[in-house]
């Protein structure tokens, strides 16, 4: 009975110290993603208010060594729409983040964020859309 008890604690002191190969395998290989945008702000000058809506896609690539994903990207308001993949960016691999603007009822200028939330580093980054909005004749 005692050599049992003395069997099962070695065997669990041995277990914690040393831990499973898959998971020190799979903390290793893991690596930490990090994305790169080739630009973080786009004027696109001026833009007629009939003339509909504007897109710009913001090129990004994963500069870290693990998958980069994105799980979301706000805007400041509903005239301002963001497309993203859905998918992990895998490291050295490209994607592109695309904002587009409604005109419509917003004459003046533009000056709006969109904000990129990812498990890489940085872990939130910004993109920006400028321009100015005329109005339709």
């Amino acid at each position: 009975m005692m050599r049992n008890a003395l069997r099962i604690l070695t065997v669990l002191i041995l277990g914690l110290t040393i831990g499973s190969p898959e998971s020190y395998a799979k903390k290793k290989s893991d690596g930490e993603a990090r994305i790169k945008l080739e630009e973080s702000t786009f004027n696109f000058g001026i833009i007629d208010e009939k003339g509909g809506p504007v897109s710009h896609e913001f090129e990004f690539i994963n500069t870290g060594t693990g998958n980069l994903v994105i799980y979301d990207v706000r805007t400041q308001c509903g005239c301002t729409r963001p497309e993203y993949p859905k998918n992990p960016i895998a490291p050295g691999k490209k994607g592109k983040i695309k904002i587009t603007f409604l005109p419509q009822g917003r004459v003046g200028s533009l000056n709006k964020a969109a904000t990129i939330y990812t498990n890489g580093k940085p872990s939130k980054t910004e993109v920006r859309i400028k321009g100015s909005v005329v109005p339709k004749k």
